[in-house]
């Protein structure tokens, strides 16, 4: 029996092995060099972004591009990465790196300096936030892939029925929000609709709010800004202006919900406007895009995110993969992606193309808010910070701890992990 079982054994390899040969009848009897590409679901038409692979496939004969798909989750992506990294032996050549792992995948040795790939001369491209987010000790360790803020959206139709402009103050929004919701008369219709579940993109927009009111997250001011950014807050869902399932919302509930007609404004990424704007979408050409309000006397503050393109260390093709993304970031494949998938483009002259600006005119809106969006905290312990951001911030959402008491606590606990003296006038926190 167990002969037998050898020899099938045997039988099933070389069907296998035999099954990968070219094919003798080919025109290449070659066996082509396969580049894995390791990312997460990309939004728009996958077969969009597979033309871009199957030209650069073209360019480089004998080169075949592999894609390998991580779940949607970032949390799930990153555990991937830590898991398959960390032995120094990847299975992939290139990845797709969220802009705040870059420098803790640098610190711990899994992924290659690109410095050859960003000379000085080729940095006044790149929005200065999505190299700072990209470098780590100086150096260069992923290349601004697509790009991300955080903006306001709101009901074009329904502020042009009441008369108004777009808010530039949390103030107004509020104002803006209760008479509309008071002359609708429609009790499923909701004022603001935000992200507040207990996950980072909490923290994205706290520190949207914070910064927008000329405050840092850890750092004391004797003012107490950031304290009254976390407060008001907390006062949207209290006075109704925002309902209070925000306090579980990510962006796609908080889109969902926006999209079905069901929110006046909408604070949510960029990436939102292509799937409001889908035919089958109840708020098609309905919506605006503008900054996010901030407080009075005290610009608009935008979050960066988004997505890098880095080499592991140990990647088999290394030489391969720093040409896809040569290939990727150029300004040609950056049009594409902006115009066949909706992707906003790294280089800032993509913004005053005319051929981007036709088909996508909103890119212009989205302009300002991209040359001043800000990375968060750019240090290999981000992780680390967030988690004890996170419940201090959720806490306060939810009516459960003051703001004052929430941000003592995690300024003392990341001080601690950051290994830094209490100073009080740091200008380098976010």
């Amino acid at each position: 029996m167990t002969r037998l079982l050898a020899i099938a054994c045997l039988s099933v390899v070389s069907f296998v092995v035999g099954s990968c040969e070219p094919n003798p009848g080919s025109s290449s009897s070659r066996t082509p060099t396969v580049l894995v590409f390791k990312h997460g679901k990309l939004s728009g038409d996958p077969q969009a972004f597979q033309a871009l692979l199957k030209e650069f496939e073209t360019q480089h004969p004998g080169l075949v591009v592999r894609e390998e798909i991580l779940p949607a989750s970032t949390d799930q992506q990153h555990q991937y990465y830590v898991m398959n990294l960390e032995g120094r032996t990847p299975t992939f050549d290139l990845l797709a790196a969220d802009v705040i792992w870059v420098p803790e995948f640098a610190r711990a040795g899994w992924i290659q300096s690109l410095d050859q790939l960003l000379p000085a001369t080729d940095r006044k491209e790149f929005f200065p936030a999505t190299l700072q987010a990209a470098t780590f000790e100086g150096r260069p360790y992923a290349i601004p892939w697509h790009l991300d803020v955080g903006v306001l959206y709101y009901r074009r139709d329904l502020l042009e029925r009441y008369g108004f402009a777009p808010p530039g103050t949390w103030a107004d929004l509020v104002r803006i929000a209760r008479m509309i919701l008071e002359g609708e008369r429609n009790p499923g219709l909701k004022g603001f609709v935000w992200q507040g579940k207990q996950y980072e993109g909490l923290l994205c927009v706290a520190l949207e709010f914070i910064w927008g009111n000329g405050a840092e997250l850890l750092v004391r001011d004797t003012e107490g800004k950031a304290e009254a950014a976390l407060a008001f807050m907390r006062d949207l869902i209290r006075q109704g202006t925002s309902p209070a399932l925000v306090a579980t919302a990510d962006e796609e509930a908080a889109r969902h919900l926006f999209q079905a007609g069901r929110a006046v404004f909408m604070r949510n990424w960029s990436y939102a406007w292509s799937l409001l704007q889908r035919e089958d979408s109840p708020v098609r050409d309905k919506v605006g895009l503008a900054p996010l309000p901030s407080f009075p006397k005290h610009p608009s503050a935008s979050v960066l995110g988004g997505w890098m393109l880095a080499v592991p260390r140990g990647a088999a093709r290394p030489t391969e993969a720093q040409e896809l993304i040569r290939f990727l970031t150029s300004s040609s494949m950056q049009r594409r992606m902006a115009l066949q998938l909706g992707y906003n483009p790294v280089r800032r002259r993509l913004y005053e193309d005319p051929e981007l600006e036709k088909a996508q005119p909103w890119l212009t809106a989205l302009y300002p808010v991209v040359r001043t969006a800000r990375p968060r905290l750019v240090t290999p312990y981000y992780l680390m910070v967030s988690q004890v951001l996170q419940p201090e911030v959720s806490a306060v959402v939810v009516g459960r701890r003051s703001a004052k008491a929430a941000l003592a606590s995690a300024r003392r606990q990341i001080y601690q992990i950051l290994g830094l003296q209490e100073d009080h006038s740091r200008p380098s926190f976010p």
